[in-house]
């Protein structure tokens, strides 16, 4: 009995340190060789504060998924975060794409007339939920800047054009584009960068997923795979 209770009391002498280490956002260190009203935080409290407050970004940016299409992509965001970590955006995305060089090298190549299969997004919309526990400060050029790294998660809508008649004419008898609709899976990352309590810039990049029939199928076929499209934007926003 007696060497139990030793045991126990070594343990909690070795683990007393580590049990009462965890610092908050508020909490500060002792320095006694500093000025007495003077202190060290652990970490330095955030200046512009996410609470309470909404958000409206718009940007431009490019399509970075697809191989035989070259697209842009102008956005538009409203959120807001009803604590500082959490919160929920809603997403439009009015995207323009063209067949690129590589589409029309594939289909040119010696002559051959083999249309590759492309994808064109015309626009796609989405509600997320945000999470945002990260934030940082740095110094450049003598001026510190703020900045909230943001995450966020969702479902939404796309519209799309795609070329599926011109791969298989003998079947539809037609070469127009097929527009179709699809539910997605949409997440995005944002890095958002503090000019002032009110304006900011915002740099992001959106997935968007779907499942939508392959190129070689019939259109009441439901051998379907999944598609991809990333953008990556730059916006600027205004905090409320």
């Amino acid at each position: 009995m007696y060497k139990n209770v030793k045991k126990i009391i070594f343990l909690i002498t070795v683990l007393a340190p580590y049990l009462t280490s965890f610092s908050s956002e508020t909490d500060a260190y002792d320095f006694s060789w500093l000025d007495p009203d003077k202190k060290v935080y652990v970490l330095q409290n955030r200046k512009y504060r996410k609470v309470g407050r909404a958000h409206i970004n718009l940007g431009i940016g490019k399509t970075t998924s697809g191989a035989f299409v070259d697209a842009t992509s102008l956005q538009g965001r409203f959120g807001y975060f009803f604590t500082e970590n959490w919160g929920f955006e809603f997403l439009y995305a009015k995207n323009n794409g063209d067949e690129n060089d590589t589409f029309m090298a594939v289909k040119n190549n010696n002559g051959s007339s083999a249309t590759p299969f492309r994808r064109i997004v015309d626009n796609y919309m989405g509600f997320m939920v945000l999470w945002s526990p990260f934030y940082a400060k740095f110094n450049t050029f003598n001026k510190i800047i703020y900045m909230d790294w943001i995450l966020g998660a969702g479902l939404g809508k796309l519209e799309e054009s795609n070329n599926r008649n011109a791969i298989q004419p003998a079947a539809t008898g037609t070469e127009l584009d097929i527009i179709e609709s699809h539910t997605t899976y949409v997440w995005g990352m944002g890095l958002k960068f503090y000019l002032s309590e009110i304006w900011n810039v915002r740099a992001d990049l959106t997935g968007v997923h779907y499942s939508a029939q392959k190129a070689i199928s019939q259109a009441n076929s439901n051998d379907k795979q999944w598609y991809t499209n990333f953008d990556a934007t730059l916006s600027i926003g205004i905090n409320f």
